[in-house]
């Protein structure tokens, strides 16, 4: 009897599917996003806005590189044999998480853990 992972994990289309999202990725780092000012002086009253555009600007293109370095990860991952399988408990990750998040390093209970943690640590530190 085949595990509900057999029937349903195929890696060449989760395969597929991070290359497609990595092209997408790659493709938005490249856009040339109009700005709002021209590099040089700003005007006094322009500053706050304009600074707030590139905050906003840079916060993408960061969450973007982060989740360009998850897709790779998970490719290194497949090409070792270790794609879908948990970084922290070593079980498999379930394939409906990978259906949503195919460059997922854990499976939900240890993600979970993981963000409670952080939340911790976060509130400790505030």
């Amino acid at each position: 009897m085949k595990s509900e992972l057999d029937v349903q994990f195929k890696p060449a289309q989760y395969r597929n599917v991070l290359l497609a999202k990595k092209s997408e990725l790659l493709a938005e780092l490249g856009a040339q996003f109009p700005r709002a000012v021209e590099p040089g002086r700003v005007a006094d009253e322009d500053q706050v806005p304009f600074a707030h555009d590139e905050f906003i600007s840079l916060q993408i293109e960061r969450l973007t590189y982060c989740t360009l370095k998850e897709i790779d990860a998970a490719l290194d991952r497949m090409n070792a044999g270790d794609y879908g399988v948990c970084a922290a408990c070593g079980e498999a990750i379930s394939p409906r998480r990978l259906a949503a998040i195919p460059w997922a390093l854990n499976c939900i209970q240890c993600q979970e853990h993981h963000g409670h943690v952080v939340e911790e640590l976060d509130a400790r530190a505030a």
